[in-house]
Order: C-alpha cells, then structure tokens, then sequence
C-alpha cells in the first residue's frame, strides 16, 4: 500500500510504502489500544466517582454526629436541673413545715387568737387581676432561681420567728421568775418595809420585810418560780422557807405554821410552799415576806403593786 502526504503551502509531496504486515499489525494495534485506553477510562472515572459520591454522606454524617451529641447533652442538663428542682422542692416543703410549726407554737406562747393567726391556712391575699401587658412568662432558669431567692427568704423569716419565739420565752420566763403578786390569796399589811417600832422592844428598828396577817393555818404561796434554798427553823423568823429564782432575786417567808417545801425543790409561780402561822419571834397570825435583790433586802411592796 502507497500512501501520498502533500502539504498545501509548500506542495511538497511524500509517500510512504505500507506492506501487507504492516497494515495487518497497524489494525491489530488499533483495535487493541482502543478497548484497552476505553477500559483504562473508565476506571478512572470509576475510581473518581465514589470518591466525589462518598464524600456527602461522610460530611452527613459528622454533622449527624455533632447534632446527636448536642441533643445529648441537653437532655443530660435537663435531667439535672429537674433532679435539682426536685431537691429544691422538697427543701422548700421542709422549711415551709418547720415554719408552720414554729408558728403554731408562737400563737401558743404569745397566747394570740388563734383564727386571726391560723398556719395551716395561707394568709389571705388578693387584688384585681393585672393585665396581660404586665405579665411574662418566668423562663427555665428564672424559675430556678426564683426558687433559690423564695429559699433565702424563707430562711430569713425563719430566723425571725425564732427570735422572736426566744423573745416571748425569754418574756414569759422573766414574767415567771419575778417576784411578783401576792403570797397570800386574803389578809392585810400589819406591818410595812422600813424603820418601825419595834414590838417587842419599843425602839425604832429597821424592818427588811412586810408582814401580812391572816387567818392561821391559810396558804403562802410562792411568788415566782424557783429552787428551795432553806426550809426549816432560822433564828428570828421561826419555820421559814427560803426560794432562789435567779437574776438576783430570793424571797423569803417567815413565821410559817408549816413548811410544805423542802431545800432543793423546784417549785412554781403561786404554788403553795407553807401555811401561815405565827412561829418565832411572832405577836400573831402573819406572814413576813422579804425580797432580796443581788443579797440586799428592797421593799416588796412594788412587786405586790406590780401584779395589780
């Protein structure tokens, strides 16, 4: 086979001789490149396709991923804070109990009306309703703390009640352990606290006590809560009974027909300790009462005035 090749510029002319082989193996080559450069392109773009189609779901999943773990973690807080709101809860019901209870026994203690100050019931509150405009809703932590607030102030009230539960206790006790009122329920001052003439001697002579007469064998009755300090026999006052009440204050009281007391008891405000007589240096049927302050007699007159 002879084939011509001219170029058109120049007209130069050139052929070239192909033998039969050679056309034979030139067929043979082309129809062996041609499937195998086929095959080799198609897998490259085999090759390239799953890289570029695997590349999506991939990027899918890591955001998958992110947004399952953030969803997680939301729920692990929003069991937290609903397993803290349930301590918080049961906290404040606690508190609210004690302070109901503390309130009770403040009525009690004060001696308040108890349908004026009734802790079982909420206190009695009201009002016209606002208007949409002013309300919100309390968002999720808003609420939490408005909790923690609520607790605080419960704490503060509780303080306060119990300061002032001390206060009524503390006045009560005070109220309990003064000498005063009288130690006898009838009968008349025979003699005052101060210089008097003195009965059996006729000479001005001080006299630390107050005498009440009255009818033999009546009640003497304790004036303020305390412990018996004597009870027996003392030179001058005959059977006599002797109490401490604390900040101070003893009481004494003399001439008794009998002593219904004895030392180291605790007896209470108006108990009966003793029965009036006329037992040692005595003209009658009479009670000498005394009140020590810090060891020095005073006059018992005002403590007898002060439970008028």
């Amino acid at each position: 086979m002879n084939i011509i090749i001219r170029a058109r510029r120049s007209g130069i002319s050139a052929s070239l001789q192909l033998s039969r082989w050679h056309v034979i193996v030139a067929a043979c080559a082309f129809c062996l490149i041609l499937p195998a450069l086929a095959l080799y392109l198609g897998m490259r773009m085999g090759e390239a396709r799953p890289e570029s189609s695997e590349a999506l779901p991939s990027h899918w999943e890591q955001e998958l991923g992110r947004s399952r773990d953030e969803v997680e973690r939301l729920s692990q807080k929003a069991r937290e804070d609903l397993d803290g709101l349930a301590v918080r809860l049961a906290q404040l019901q606690a508190q609210s109990i004690r302070l109901n209870a503390l309130g009770q026994r403040l009525v009690a203690v004060a001696k308040l009306d108890k349908g004026e100050f009734d802790f079982s019931l909420p206190p009695g509150q009201g009002g016209p309703e606002a208007g949409v405009e002013f309300t919100s809703p309390i968002e999720p932590p808003d609420f939490i703390r408005s909790l923690d607030q609520l607790a605080v102030d419960l704490d503060v009230r509780e303080q306060r009640l119990r300061a002032l539960e001390a206060y009524f206790m503390n006045r009560d006790l005070e109220q309990t352990v003064m000498p005063v009122g009288r130690p006898v329920r009838s009968g008349w001052v025979s003699s005052y606290f101060g210089v008097r003439t003195d009965p059996f001697t006729g000479r001005n002579e001080m006299h630390h006590g107050l005498d009440l007469a009255g009818k033999e064998g009546s009640d003497i009755l304790a004036v303020a809560a305390g412990i018996v300090t004597w009870s027996g026999q003392r030179y001058g006052y005959g059977n006599m009974v002797e109490i401490s009440h604390g900040n101070g204050y003893i009481t004494r009281y003399g001439h008794n027909k009998e002593n219904l007391v004895k030392a180291g008891d605790v007896v209470e405000k108006g108990q009966v300790i003793a029965l009036l007589g006329t037992s040692g240096r005595s003209t009658g049927p009479h009670l000498h009462f005394e009140v020590l302050k810090n060891g020095r007699g005073v006059d018992p007159s005002k403590y007898l005035r002060a439970a008028n």
